[in-house]
């Protein structure tokens, strides 16, 4: 059974840094994609982050936040700084085994979910 697990988020002020984590299980974790998505009440789920061969972030995080994987702790995890009240979210990992930078952001592409953590920043 396939389980990501997020933890880390929480509240902070404007300015602040937050690091989350996503633990994976159930899967050879060497041979996945991982990604981070975030989702906003009332928006859609937009792509934050992945990390395959290389990384890759959305233009609104760039130089801001830091995605990194740990393979032999099946963990991957978003550092956050400079953090904004508009990054507030619910922030998933998900897990893809056939990547292509053509199709990074696309979250259908994505074959595993976490449930999700709250990010919320203060203004």
């Amino acid at each position: 059974q396939v389980q990501l697990v997020e933890s880390g988020g929480g509240l902070v002020q404007a300015g602040g840094s937050l690091r989350l984590s996503c633990a994976v299980s159930g899967l050879t974790f060497s041979n996945y994609a991982m990604a981070w998505f975030r989702q906003a009440p009332g928006r859609e789920r937009e792509f934050v982050a992945a990390i395959r061969f290389g990384t890759y972030y959305a233009d609104s995080v760039k130089g801001r936040f830091t995605i990194s994987r740990d393979v032999a702790k099946n963990t991957v995890a978003l550092e956050m700084n400079s953090l904004k009240p508009e990054d507030t979210a619910v922030y998933s990992c998900a897990a893809r085994l056939r990547f292509s930078p053509r199709t990074v952001a696309g979250r259908e592409n994505y074959e595993y979910w976490g449930q999700g953590t709250q990010v919320t920043v203060s203004s």
